[in-house]
């Protein structure tokens, strides 16, 4: 089993600080409008927030019609996880479907549960460069239909860890070695979630050499969020290090988008991804829940 990477210490920290942006309570709007280059991420504020971000279950959508509205105006940018990122084709996956890791630990697309409203995963990359390879981060955030039914997705993410520390992504790509850790909010470590989940590993594609795998789960209120990260060949530990780190922040901006939108009361808007031209068609490749996109992280 890998051990637990330096870069994941790293990231604790990001997580940290990342709970130092604008917080509970902030209603200033970072999303660009449509057609234009979104703005700047947040910066951290010097005033750590009191508590972490969350969203009220009387706040929260009611109906699929809603949550695949909210899901879909959350505000997930390819330059929130770095410089360079940008919207892997084809951006969005199917937001009636959810990733399910069987028995034999493959991961493959079913359809929602009763008591799942939608799940939505946004696929972005760094594209091959100057001889390091591509870097794919995916975002998945599931809106459930109470706080008990988020909570025992949680419960069941980090069982699947445990049951399946090899799991298949896809026809060529796994995960190896994979080393869990599960905090809940004031345990020492998450600043931006009430449960946070944390793993890492390697990932092999294609027979290829062993890279860097970085997970991420945590939950605010009722809605549930997922990222990964695999990192491609080339960089250095610590080129690998910042990429999880970043990736850290950038998964605290998707907290904080919730957490606003449940105090603005916003159920509609431009949507996630102002200017990239995504569409809402289901995800085939790049690595969708049955694949790489969120597999080992639903």
């Amino acid at each position: 089993m890998a051990g637990w990477r330096p870069a994941l210490a790293a990231a604790a920290v990001a997580l940290l600080l990342a709970g130092c942006t604008s917080g509970p309570g902030d209603e200033s709007d970072a999303k660009g409008e449509p057609g234009r280059t979104p703005a700047a991420s947040p910066s951290p504020s010097t005033t750590p927030v009191s508590g972490p971000y969350t969203l009220a279950e009387d706040r929260a959508p009611k109906t699929r019609a809603e949550a695949v509205t909210f899901v879909r105006d959350l505000d997930v940018r390819p330059d929130s996880f770095g410089s360079g990122f940008r919207v892997r084709e084809p951006f969005e996956s199917d937001p009636a479907q959810w990733a399910v890791l069987g028995q034999d630990c493959p991961w493959r697309r079913e359809a929602l549960p009763d008591t799942v409203l939608a799940g939505l995963t946004r696929a972005c990359e760094l594209p091959e460069q100057d001889g390091k390879g591509p870097v794919y981060v995916s975002v998945t955030v599931t809106v459930h239909r109470d706080v008990v039914s988020a909570r025992r997705d949680m419960a069941g993410a980090l069982e699947s860890a445990m049951r399946c520390p090899e799991q298949r992504l896809n026809a060529t790509d796994r995960v190896r070695g994979l080393y869990s850790q599960v905090d809940a909010y004031g345990d020492a470590r998450s600043a931006i979630s009430e449960d946070d989940l944390t793993e890492s590993g390697e990932w092999l594609a294609d027979g290829g050499k062993a890279r860097p795998f970085d997970w991420y789960k945590f939950r605010v209120g009722p809605v549930t969020v997922a990222a990964t990260a695999r990192h491609g060949a080339g960089r250095s530990e610590d080129e690998d290090s910042a990429i999880t780190s970043d990736m850290a922040k950038g998964v605290a901006l998707v907290a904080a988008d919730i957490d606003r939108q449940g105090r603005s009361g916003e159920t509609g808007g431009t949507g996630g991804t102002a200017g990239t031209g995504a569409t809402a068609e289901p995800a085939a490749e790049p690595t969708g829940e049955p694949t790489a996109t969120e597999g080992a992280g639903q």
